[in-house]
Parts: structure tokens; sequence; C-alpha cells
């Protein structure tokens, strides 16, 4: 499997992957998915294989790195982008796939080097990972009990600050629980959409095409696995479902929107919480779908255009910017805004390497400014659902704790993070705040 010609092909779309990710700055599930469209041609299995290639070499690049700085006499921060990338490919494969041999993984690499130009270093790629290919068994790692940070940081591939923040609201184990859970691969959760098809007639419309189906525990929701691309699946063309993650849907459960309600949801790129507020509402009412840039407002109408839902609409807008024409309109506002991401790393590896601490901070000022605007939209009686897919107090629990200080028409009828489990779901926080019907008497 090693030397054929896709194979190879393969090795170096994953190189170019990781040039654009980690060298030009481009997001890794973006980066990944146009590679993916654009070889469509490629066999199913050389389609996966490039695929876990790019992400696992992007989710393990701590421990990669960790590792060739002990068997390389050249750190790794002070390598030749090309080679850094390729270097760690090799690693990827030698300690994570066990069809690919050895002296494969080794000579591909080398080939790799020198049709990029480096010539001069292929007997330097060639001893790192033949040194790397022998010892892997005895790597050292640091000491869990000593330094379970740092120990945690290299085995799960995490940045020792995040775990820092995470530290004081959880223990190591549960740390250990959603780091684990980040690094098994995710099974795709869709939303049925109830005004095409049923969950039973698409359960039954899908696995006669041969794609597998779990069930997740949520009403209209199934896990799908063993497919090849989901514009392959005339069922996702025809608009009987949409992708959601289910703790992403749990938005719209909470807030169960009444038949006939008006819904503003005001960061509602790729649109999935508005498709799903849409279908609760089985069809009446009326959902506006907002967001900051056209392309983000592209991508909402193409799923709307897609799932042909009646009561949908989009607009281009600035959630920060208050419209006045919206003030006590909407019997549900959904403010699912713009965070650190820390509860979907498993789905986008490199925002763990691209995030900054002080940036969690001003994320937390900008989801205030948002939500002191748009808490303006919700009519007396009506809710407010904050959400956002980050494990962070200082964005989730103390925002809704400063909100409720600021704005006390509003109550809190209930709040949870969600933590990420294997195999099933992201991180996620939700709290459902309830405007009630009167000023309250001084």
């Amino acid at each position: 499997m090693g030397n054929d010609k896709n194979q190879v092909n393969c090795r170096e779309l994953a190189l170019d992957v990781l040039l654009a990710v980690t060298r030009d700055g481009e997001y890794s599930h973006i980066a990944i998915r146009n590679v993916l469209d654009k070889y469509r041609y490629l066999p199913k299995q050389e389609r996966s294989y490039l695929k876990r290639l790019c992400e696992g070499t992007l989710e393990r690049m701590i421990w990669i790195d960790y590792v060739l700085n002990q068997f390389s006499s050249v750190k790794v921060n002070k390598m030749k982008p090309v080679i850094r990338c390729i270097l760690r490919i090799g690693v990827y494969e030698l300690n994570y796939m066990d069809a690919i041999p050895h002296s494969a993984a080794c000579n591909e690499a080398v080939k790799l080097a020198q049709k990029r130009g480096f010539q001069n270093l292929k007997g330097f790629v060639n001893g790192v990972l033949r040194s790397i290919s022998r010892n892997l068994s005895s790597i050292p790692m640091p000491d869990r009990e000593q330094e379970p940070l740092k120990y945690l940081s290299v085995a799960y591939s995490m940045p020792q600050w995040i775990l820092e923040l995470w530290q004081s609201s959880y223990s190591t184990e549960q740390m250990e629980g959603f780091l684990d859970a980040f690094l098994t691969e995710m099974p795709t959760a869709i939303c049925v959409n109830p005004l095409k098809t049923t969950e039973e007639a698409l359960k039954k419309e899908l696995t006669s095409s041969g794609i597998q189906i779990r069930e997740t525990g949520i009403p209209n929701a199934l896990f799908l696995e063993n497919y090849d691309y989901l514009e392959k699946i005339p069922a996702f063309l025809e608009g009987k479902f949409h992708v959601q993650d289910i703790s992403s849907m749990q938005a719209g459960l909470w807030a169960s929107p009444a038949e006939g309600s008006f819904v503003l949801d005001v960061c509602a790129a790729p649109g999935g919480k508005s498709l799903h507020a849409a279908e609760l509402m089985h069809g009446t009412g009326m959902v506006e779908a907002r967001d900051l840039t056209p392309q983000k407002v592209a991508l909402i109408q193409e799923n709307i255009s897609r799932c042909q839902l009646p009561n949908i609409r989009t607009l281009q807008a600035d959630a920060r910017e208050l419209d006045k024409a919206l003030i006590g309109k909407a019997d549900l506002v959904i403010a699912d805004l713009p965070c650190s991401g820390l509860g979907v790393l498993g789905r986008k590896a490199d925002i763990k390497y691209k995030l900054k601490k002080e940036s969690c901070q001003e994320l937390a000022s900008l989801q205030r400014e948002i939500l002191h605007t748009v808490q303006q939209y919700v009519n007396p009686g009506g809710t407010l659902l904050y959400s956002t897919c980050t494990i962070n107090p200082a964005e989730n629990e103390s925002n809704t704790a400063w909100f409720l200080q600021e704005h006390p028409q509003f109550r809190l009828e209930k709040q949870q993070q969600i933590l990420p489990q294997k195999g099933k779901q992201d991180g996620f926080y939700l709290a459902k705040l309830h405007k009630e019907n009167k000023t309250a008497p001084t």
C-alpha cells in the first residue's frame, strides 16, 4: 500500500495541507476540505488515508515534535518548513498507521524531500526517521505523577496553558477524558428534516445504500458512519437532513420555539441552529438567520436552499450594532457567539495551536458586547439562548452571571457546560434566559 502512485500523491497532498496550515495560517478544516473536494476522483480508501494523515498529524503535533526533538540534531523550530512537515508526516505514519510498513514511511519521506528540492537533506530525513522507528517503543515521556500537566500536554498534544485554564474546573481524570475524546474520530451527527421525511424512512434509505446508522438518543437525530462524502448521498442533496453536532442540537431543543414564533439567530453560520429551529416549528413562523460577512450568509443560504424550508431567511448584519426595528420583536433570540472553540478541538485541531490566552479574554468581552445589544430584541416573556462551543468559564458561566447582573429583567432558567464525549459529542455551553413579562416593582 505504501508505494503505489496514488499513495505517494496523497503524501504530497498532505504535505501541502500541513504547510498551508502551519506555515501559511490557513484553517485546517478548510484546507483539508478543499483538497478532498478537489480530489474526489480518488478511491474512498485513498481519500480516507489522506484525511487521516492530515488530521492525525495536526492533532498529534506536540507529541510528534517532542519525539523529533529527541532524535534530531536540529530542533523542530529551527528546521525548514517543508522538512519539518515531511518529518511530522513520517513520525505520524510510523506510530499511528499500522498498515504502512516502517521502511515505506521512511523511504517515501526521503523521496518527498528530494522531489521538493532538498536532495542535500535526504540523509538527514532518513537518519532521523529510521532512528525513531528503531526506538518507538521506548520513547521517554514526562513523569505523569511529578508533572501531570506536562505529561497530558505531550501525551494528548494539548498546549499546557489550555490545561492550566481547565485545571481550576476539572480533575486530571476529567481532562484526560475529553482530551481522549478530541483524538477519537467523531461520527457525523445529522438532524432529520421532518418537512421532507421521517427518521424511520431516512434510516431505511441510508442503510439501503450501505451507510451505517447509529442512534443518538435524541429525537430526529442520527449518527452516520461509513460513507465517502456528503454530496454523494442523494438524501443530503434532497435536503432530507442537515449536519449538526448533537451538543449544538440542544440549543433548539432547550429553546423549543412554539409554532408561529419569530426567531432571530444573530451569529448563524453555517446555519444548523436556524434550520433546526425552523424544523421544530414545522415550517411555521419565521427564522431570521444573520451573520457578519457575505461568505457566511452564503453558507447559510446554501443550506436553506438545499433543505427548502419555507420559514427561514438570511440577512447580513453585525450583531454588535443595534437594529432598532427589531427591538422587542423576537420570541427567541439565539446568540451562539464567536468563541475560543475549545469544545471543538476534535474537529478543528489547529485552534489549539493558533489560540492565545489573551484572545480568550478579548472574546469574552466581544460576547458581552453582543449580548448587551441582542437582548433588546427579546420580547417580554421571550427567551434568549446564549451558547458557545468552548470550555472556558470566562466565556460561559462568568458571562452569564455578568449578564444577569446587568439585565435583571432576565432570569436564568438553566445552564449547562456539556463536555466532549468520545465518539459522541463536542464540548458546548448553553444558558437559557427568560425575559420577564413586566418590570419588577421598585
